[in-house]
C-alpha cells in the first residue's frame, strides 16, 4: 500500500513524499533506517484511473497490439520502462493508454510487471499474467511476449471461426421467431374474427395455430414473465457445479456440434499448456492454469486430476491416458514430447492439428446446415400458409 509520510533529517530538514510498504509500522522503521525522524505517517488512499470500469474491457485486438508492440521495442534492447513510455505514445484506444500510465507509475515505483498487469483482471487474464512472471524470471520477456501476441491471434481467429459459423443460423431464427410472433399477435387474430363472421369450418392445423395465437394475445404478460423466469431460472441452475456439470457433458454429446466444440477445447488446452511450458512454468502448475482455459467443467475436471497425477510422479501421457476424453493423438504427442524433451513442440503441432480440423468442420457445417435451415423455414412457412389458406379454399370451393 501506498504511506504518505512527513519526516525530518538529522539536518533538521522537512521532508515529505510517499513510499510502498504494508503498513504504517513498516513504513516508520524505513524511515528511521534513512535516519528520518517521522512526524507524520498515514495510508494514502488510492485514486482509481478515470474510467476504469471501463477500460478493463479493452478489446482483444488492443491486448494483442500492445503484447506485440512490446515485444518488438524490447527485442530492439531498450528497457521495460523505454518500451512502456514509447507505447503510451502509440496507443490509440483512450483506455488501453490509461492502462499504459499505470504500469508506467508502478514499474517506476519498483514493481515487477507481473504485478503490475495483475491490477487489471480484465484485460490481462491470469495465463498473461503467469506467461510474464515466468518471463520476468528467466530473463526472456520479449520472447514470451512475441508467443504471447501469436496464442491471443489464434485464439482470437478461432472463436471468429466458431462465430461465424452460428452467425447464420441465429440471425435465420430469430428472424422466424419474431415473424411467427408477429404473425401470432397482430394478423391471426383479423383472421379469427373473419373465420368467425364467415361461419367456417376450420381445418385441425388452423385450430392449433388459432389456439396459439388466442393464447399469446390474451395471456402475453404471462407468456414474457414464464419466458423471463426459465431464462433467469435456467441461469442460475447451470451456474451450480451439478448444473454446469450437466450442461458441459450434454454440449459434448451434441451429434454435430459435441466433436466441434470437443475440438476447440483441445486445441486451446494444448496451445496454453505449450505455451505455459516454454516458459518455464512447472508442469503442475501449467496444468492448472490450462484447465481454466477450457471452458468445459468435464474437461477442467480432468486436466485437474492429470496434474494431481503428474504430481505423484506419473508422466503427462500415461496420466491422461487414463481419461477417454483425451484423443489417442494428443496422448501420444505428449509421450513423445516428454521421451525428446520438447514437449511445448510436440504441444504446439497438437493445436495447430485441432485448429485445422476446427476450420474445416466448421466449413463444412457451414456448407451442410444452409440447405437444413432451409428447409425447417420451408416446412414451418408451408404450414403457416397451409393453415390461414385452408379454411378460405374450403369456403371458395364450397360457393362453386
Amino acid at each position: 500500500m501506498k504511506i504518505q509520510y512527513r519526516a525530518t533529517t538529522k539536518d533538521g530538514q522537512i521532508v515529505q513524499g510517499v513510499l510502498e510498504a504494508k503498513d504504517t509500522q513498516e513504513a516508520s522503521f524505513f524511515l528511521r533506517e534513512k535516519e528520518m525522524l517521522p512526524l507524520s505517517i498515514r495510508p494514502m488512499e488510492e485514486t482509481k484511473l478515470p474510467f476504469s470500469e471501463f477500460f478493463q474491457k479493452s478489446s482483444n485486438s488492443d491486448l494483442v497490439l500492445f503484447t506485440r508492440q512490446l515485444s518488438s521495442i524490447l527485442t530492439s534492447g531498450l528497457t521495460l520502462m523505454q518500451a512502456l513510455n514509447i507505447l503510451k505514445e502509440q496507443v490509440q484506444n483512450q483506455k488501453m493508454k490509461d492502462v499504459v500510465e499505470s504500469l508506467i507509475n508502478d514499474v517506476q515505483e519498483g514493481k515487477t510487471f507481473a504485478d503490475s498487469i495483475a491490477k487489471f483482471p480484465k484485460v490481462f487474464n491470469p495465463i498473461y499474467i503467469s506467461l510474464i512472471r515466468a518471463a520476468e524470471s528467466s530473463g526472456f520477456l520479449d520472447k514470451v511476449l512475441l508467443r504471447l501476441a501469436d496464442n491471443l491471434e489464434k485464439q482470437e481467429k478461432l472463436k471468429g471461426t466458431i462465430k461465424s459459423a452460428l452467425m447464420y443460423p441465429v440471425v435465420v431464427v430469430t428472424l422466424m421467431v419474431v415473424v411467427m410472433g408477429v404473425m401470432m399477435i397482430f394478423v391471426m387474430p383479423q383472421l379469427t374474427v373473419l373465420y368467425q363472421q364467415l361461419n367456417i369450418p376450420l381445418p385441425f392445423t388452423t385450430q392449433i395455430v388459432v389456439g396459439i395465437s388466442n393464447f399469446t394475445v390474451t395471456f402475453w404478460p404471462l407468456v414474457i414473465a414464464g419466458i423471463i423466469a426459465l431464462f433467469i431460472g435456467f441461469n442460475r441452475w447451470k451456474k451450480t457445479d451439478t448444473g454446469e456439470l450437466i450442461m458441459d457433458s450434454f454440449m459434448l454429446k451434441l451429434p454435430v456440434f459435441g466433436p466441434l466444440i470437443e475440438k476447440t477445447i483441445l486445441a486451446e488446452f494444448s496451445r496454453t499448456f505449450g505455451l505455459l511450458v516454454s516458459a518455464g512454468t512447472l508442469v503442475v502448475q501449467s496444468l492448472n492454469e490450462s484447465a481454466d482455459t477450457t471452458g468445459n467443467r468435464i474437461y477442467k475436471n480432468a486436466i485437474t486430476e492429470v496434474s494431481k497425477r503428474v504430481e505423484k510422479g506419473i508422466s503427462i501421457g500415461d496420466a491422461m491416458a487414463a481419461f477417454a476424453i483425451f484423443p489417442p493423438l494428443i496422448v501420444q504427442m505428449v509421450k513423445i514430447g516428454e521421451q525428446t524433451g520438447k514437449l511445448d513442440e510436440s504441444l504446439l503441432k497438437v493445436s495447430e492439428y485441432f485448429e485445422r480440423e476446427v476450420d474445416g468442420t466448421v466449413k463444412t457445417l457451414t456448407t451442410a446446415m444452409e440447405p437444413f435451415i432451409m428447409i425447417v423455414l420451408g416446412v414451418g412457412v408451408a404450414f403457416l400458409i397451409i393453415s390461414i389458406i385452408t379454411p378460405i379454399y374450403n369456403l371458395t370451393s364450397n360457393i362453386q
